[in-house]
């Protein structure tokens, strides 16, 4: 008789075949949101190579899609955390404490030795990715970490950096915070390990120390080298700090065991209950209720609790693709003249892409480039230089520079304006639709919403905190279910339903996705429920705009995000619902919005006559830099104590900071970043003077006039009494 022991994961499918305490067959794989069908794959695959057999061989399932499958196949159901405890009680009974990873959760297991027996602690997350493997790959793939890097990257001897372990959404901003900073992805990988285990130590243990010996589960446990060192150091402190006493001659490295079945424990767990277990429970009866729920069943439940797709009928697809469906607006060719003539050129260094755009002097777009950013924002700019040069303009005549990395490059490229995002993309879209009334910027990890009055700003809402409604999650999700960005609206319209997914918080927001895809949703309508949830996430959560209708009625949304037809068709209907007689219209260069705005800056600029500080391809190019960041570059003007960076490039001329902590000779120039104030760019107390003294200068030549009438209208005065007589 065979016991069958599978573990339906958020992530993954695992299985195990076992025979008189013998394996017969076992496999992992990535399931992509289809969990039944990955399991129908399985153990038709069981029938066929190891002989399972309905009748006669038992299955015992666990995992987050184990209560849904199980009834289907006759297997009977066992709570994760009680099928891991049972395999390592079998397996290793001199474990004190186990930490087992997943894709999507973590648990925790203390075996605490007694009188009678052991007695066991569990402490399980499952509503937060902080602290998960999602957490590491989701930052992973923003670095273009390939897997098999990832998993030989070191975290021994690597600076480590501050990243929040309480959050992934969070996590993934200080990450994000750090790459724009100059970090190497080494030591922001390395961080990213320590954040994981001080996640697991600080929350999951609960007071509690774990106690040798200590086995490490799961498949990040397994497969990142950098993880495990990060357990090992943070235990063996922890050993010291608590004088544990180690068993003698034992090494705290030897006491920390990641076993190379490490995926399977579940699996093994599943059988060791089964043989426990009464000769009529979990008895196999095959296949067909499993398939009946693939082609009918789930789609019956779908058709009950789901919402209509983001088109109802090929016609409907059909007209909207006609109004909004048309190709990028494409660039006439550029003629020679134009080639050698002065022009003006638009940066925008964004979270997840870097742009750039051409404009000649008489405001004509001649060229544009669209990349990936690679996370340092210095390699970003040579690229984008590059690119520019290539398309043959030699003749630079202002350069204007936006997005998060425009403070850093602004006096390193010799940039002539720095544009803050919101003119940035105002002007841009002003520039192309003068009568609009919002302007809805949707980027990589921000939403940016401009509310206008007769063509200025009259107010804006800004959301750089949060992933909820941004481009990166739904970029994330896409990735995870191996989907390509741009195939992403094609798959999404291809749903006939959508799951009904909760508005706001990210967190909360991947957990529900979790919970539907162990309904049977489709990766196809996960993706169309996450574009039809977007336009919530935008408008109210993030944006807080509870009546959409005072805000006007002609709407423009920008942003790259909104190259996607299927949050174009969203944000469409449900602007649409509020605003009936609303014109919505997509910015012609969507993506470039932001690079266009800072080139009109830069336009004007060059039209003021002033010559530009831009320091030429060559020295961009050859440009040279070291990244420091230790306890000389942390900040000590607040309490806050902010580790920043000290980024130094090498610029002829530049004077240096001989006098620094962090000494810079001569011929280099530093920008420092990772600050959270203004306060943070400066080094020691002459400077702090100087930036003082100007300050009080500037607040001289222009006073606040407000302030002014104020103090002028209470100012205290001076009564006389006369005497009576």
């Amino acid at each position: 008789m065979k016991f069958v022991g599978l573990d339906i994961g958020s992530t993954t499918v695992k299985a195990l075949a076992d025979e008189g305490g013998v394996v017969r067959w076992r496999d992992y794989r990535r399931h992509d949101t289809r969990q039944a069908e990955t399991v129908l794959d399985f153990l038709r695959r069981m029938e066929d190579e190891c002989g399972l057999t309905p009748g006669r061989d038992r299955i015992f399932i666990t995992g987050s899609g184990g209560g849904l499958i199980a009834p289907l196949v006759g297997g009977r159901f066992v709570q994760e955390v009680v099928a891991v405890a049972a395999a390592v009680e079998k397996l290793h009974p001199e474990v004190g404490f186990v930490s087992e990873i997943g894709g999507e959760d973590m648990k925790t297991l203390f075996f605490t030795s007694g009188g009678d027996g052991k007695s066991k602690q569990v402490y399980m997350q499952s509503a937060c990715s902080g602290g998960t493997g999602t957490f590491i790959e989701k930052t992973a793939r923003k670095l273009q970490i390939a897997p098999e890097r990832l998993a030989a990257m070191d975290y021994s001897g690597r600076t480590l950096h501050k990243i929040s372990s309480k959050c992934g959404i969070f996590a993934e901003a200080d990450a994000n915070t750090l790459l724009k900073s100059g970090v190497p992805v080494e030591e922001i990988i390395a961080s990213l390990f320590e954040a994981v285990v001080y996640q697991n130590l600080a929350t999951l243990t609960k007071g509690n120390t774990p106690m040798p010996q200590v086995l490490l589960l799961g498949g990040p446990n397994l497969f990142f080298k950098g993880l495990q060192q990060a357990w090992r150091h943070h235990l063996a402190r922890l050993w010291r700090e608590r004088h544990v006493e180690l068993p003698a001659g034992a090494s705290p490295e030897s006491l920390i065991v990641v076993p190379g079945d490490a995926l399977y424990y579940a699996c093994i767990g599943c059988v060791e209950i089964g043989h426990g277990e009464a000769p009529q429970v979990g008895v196999y009866t095959g296949t067909e209720r499993l398939r009946w729920w693939i082609e009918e069943g789930q789609h019956e439940h779908k058709a009950r609790e789901g919402a209509k797709g983001l088109v109802a009928d090929a016609q409907e697809l059909a007209s909207f693709m006609h109004s909004y469906g048309t190709p990028r607006a494409s660039l006439p060719a550029v003629a020679p003249t134009q080639l050698s003539a002065p022009v003006a050129v638009g940066c925008d260094f964004g979270s997840t892409t870097a742009k750039a755009v051409v404009l000649s002097l008489a405001g004509d777009l001649l060229a544009s480039c669209y990349a990936p950013s690679h996370g340092n924002p210095i390699e970003d700019a040579k690229a984008l230089m590059r690119e520019v040069r290539g398309a043959g303009f030699e003749h630079i005549a202002a350069l204007g520079v936006t997005g998060y990395g425009k403070d850093l490059l602004k006096d390193i490229v010799g940039a002539d304006v720095a544009v803050v995002e919101t003119v940035a993309h105002a002007t841009s879209a002003l520039r192309c639709f003068p009568d609009a009334d919002v302007i809805c910027d949707v980027g990589g990890c921000d939403v940016k919403i401009m509310l206008l009055r007769q063509g200025t700003v009259a107010d804006f809402r800004l959301n750089s905190q949060c992933s909820s409604g941004n481009g990166a999650f739904l970029q994330g999700v896409a990735e995870r279910y191996r989907v390509p960005l741009d195939e992403y609206a094609e798959r999404a319209f291809e749903a006939r339903s959508v799951p009904a997914l909760a508005m706001g918080c990210g967190v909360f927001l991947q957990s529900d996705i979790v919970n539907q895809q162990r309904k049977g949703w489709s990766r196809e309508e996960i993706m169309a429920g996450l574009a039809a949830v977007l336009p919530l996430n935008v408008w109210v959560y993030a944006g807080q705009i509870q009546n959409l209708a005072a805000a006007g009625r002609k709407f423009v949304l920008q942003g790259g995000t909104h190259r996607n037809l299927a949050v174009v068709k969203a944000q469409i209907d449900f602007i649409r619902s509020k605003v009936p007689d609303a014109e919505v219209v997509v910015h012609p260069h969507a993506g470039e919005a932001g690079a266009i705005g800072a080139a009109l800056c830069a336009l004007d600029w060059a039209k003021s006559g002033a010559p530009t500080r831009f320091r030429g391809y060559a020295l961009i190019e050859s440009l040279e830099y070291t990244a420091t960041t230790n306890e000389h570059t942390t900040c000590h003007w607040c309490t806050v104590n902010c580790r920043r960076t000290f980024i130094d490039v090498r610029i002829p001329g530049a004077a240096g900071r001989p006098w620094s902590l962090v000494p810079l000779d001569a011929g280099w120039e530093r920008v420092i970043s990772g600050n959270t104030c203004p306060k943070g760019l400066l080094e020691d107390l002459n400077e702090m003077k100087v930036a003082k003294a100007q300050l009080e200068e500037a607040r001289r030549a222009h006073p606040n006039i407000a302030e002014l009438v104020r103090d002028a209208a209470f100012k205290p005065t001076r009564v006389e009494l006369r005497s009576a007589d």
